[in-house]
């Protein structure tokens, strides 16, 4: 059956109350985002982190985009560090994200990130890298 609207609110709840009889929670239930982008001259955004903190401390980054005529200028090295230090003022202690062989494995490596796990074929022909970082 399709889940209609308020069911995934519903879901995340219970899940999070489940987890929580088992493991505290260190930021007494706090999430929040941290989203940051850069905009250009023309006041159009040329890179942007979509990141969020988890009830345990823990900083994933779900996106970080530079736009192409921009890479290789340091905005996503910027990006990449506002959002880390914000999330280590707030507490958290580890960074974990992944990213795909054709996008920018070798940037967060560069970073002080670590691959712990490989998901291949996904897509067919490509991997899907896992990395993590203490902060």
């Amino acid at each position: 059956m399709n889940c209609v609207e308020g069911d995934v609110d519903l879901i995340y709840s219970g899940l999070t109350k489940s987890n929580s009889r088992k493991v505290p929670e260190l930021l007494n239930g706090r999430y929040f985002e941290i989203n940051k982008k850069i905009i250009g001259e023309n006041g159009a955004i040329i890179a942007g982190c979509i990141a969020e903190v988890n009830q345990w401390n823990a900083l994933y980054i779900d996106a970080l985009w530079v736009s192409e005529e921009y890479q290789k200028r340091g905005l996503g090295s910027s990006l990449l560090k506002e959002v880390e230090a914000v999330a280590a003022e707030n507490g958290c202690t580890i960074c974990h994200l992944s990213t795909f062989d054709f996008q920018a494995k070798d940037f967060y490596i560069k970073h002080g990130y670590e691959e712990f796990g490989i998901l291949e074929n996904s897509p067919e022909g490509h991997c899907r890298y896992y990395l993590k970082k203490k902060i």
